[in-house]
């Protein structure tokens, strides 16, 4: 089925209706599973070796992870034959200092060059001030949004915030992929796209209402998706080239971004549309909203 402007109204309500489902999915999966909160919130150990150069990742890994008795992310350096392991603070007497040890079944050497160790008290405050940046970028944001729209608008262009970070942490939950500060990152940078995606459609429709106040605020909104969309949809392509170029060559360290990114940008572009028209459609919109009121002459 081809969608025009006729049937507009039934798709942003079907639209609306998967994004709030998923929306209900996403919370229950975060309450349910959790996040698998990385190295950088849990604390842990950072450990930098070089190895021989014909010795990869996908040998090392189950290795470690069989001595380790966890999972540990390796993770190339800028120089081949060196990598990255990230892991927490093993149960064992299994330290830095024995990694050659445990990588000898490999038939390599292994040299230590050096090592950090993340404390939990430091990954406690990270999860703090992340948290605290995350409010007040939604406080800023909501701050913003009441400033520039009538409360109707703006409360659409808010849900549509939430419903993109909240499908990025519900998939996160689902995956049990690691939680990092890079995946922190692209969910900050989320709430920005989204946010500029959605003012793009808001600005339109309150465009339009002032332009055609007989129309019906379904049509209204309709027609100011029909003139934003090739807008929305080569905005939103080009950024999705990017990403998925940095997902395929960024390598393991990036991934996560990548991917919080992808989804955030599919979601940000899919909840403008949806979401972002039909609350303030639901809480009453009318033209009678944004046009000028008369000034009374009476003293």
């Amino acid at each position: 089925m081809i969608i025009n402007m006729k049937n507009g109204t039934k798709w942003r309500y079907f639209t609306g209706a998967v994004s709030v489902g998923l929306m209900v999915i996403s919370i229950a999966l975060v309450c349910i599973k959790g996040l698998n909160w990385g190295l950088d919130f849990t604390g842990g150990v950072v450990s930098e070796i070089e190895i021989s150069q014909t010795i990869t990742a996908a040998q090392m890994r189950p290795v470690l992870d069989k001595a380790m008795e966890q999972p540990v992310t390796v993770i190339s350096a800028s120089t081949p034959g060196r990598w990255i392991l990230r892991y927490a603070v093993p149960k064992k007497d299994h330290t830095y200092e024995a990694l050659g040890d445990i990588l000898s079944p490999l038939g390599t050497k292994v040299e230590v060059l050096n090592t950090s160790l993340v404390g939990p008290q430091v990954g406690e405050q990270l999860k703090h001030q992340g948290s605290l940046a995350l409010v007040v970028a939604i406080l800023c944001i909501m701050g913003y949004l009441s400033f520039r729209f009538e409360w109707r608008l703006a409360l659409g262009s808010l849900f549509a915030l939430l419903h993109d970070v909240v499908l990025v942490l519900g998939f996160f939950a689902l995956s049990q992929m690691e939680f990092n500060l890079t995946v922190f990152a692209a969910i900050l940078a989320i709430l920005g796209y989204s946010l500029n995606d959605s003012i793009i459609i808001a600005d339109r429709i309150r465009e339009v209402l002032i332009a055609k106040p007989k129309w019906k605020v379904q049509d209204i909104n309709n027609e100011a998706i029909a003139e934003t969309f090739s807008r929305t949809m080569v905005t939103s392509g080009t950024t999705l080239m990017t990403i998925s170029a940095l997902w395929i060559m960024g390598g393991s360290s990036l991934r996560g971004f990548a991917i919080a990114m992808f989804i955030g940008v599919l979601s940000g572009t899919w909840s403008s549309i949806s979401i972002g028209t039909l609350l303030p459609e639901a809480f009453g919109l009318k033209p009678e909203h944004y046009m000028p009121k008369a000034v009374s002459e009476e003293p």
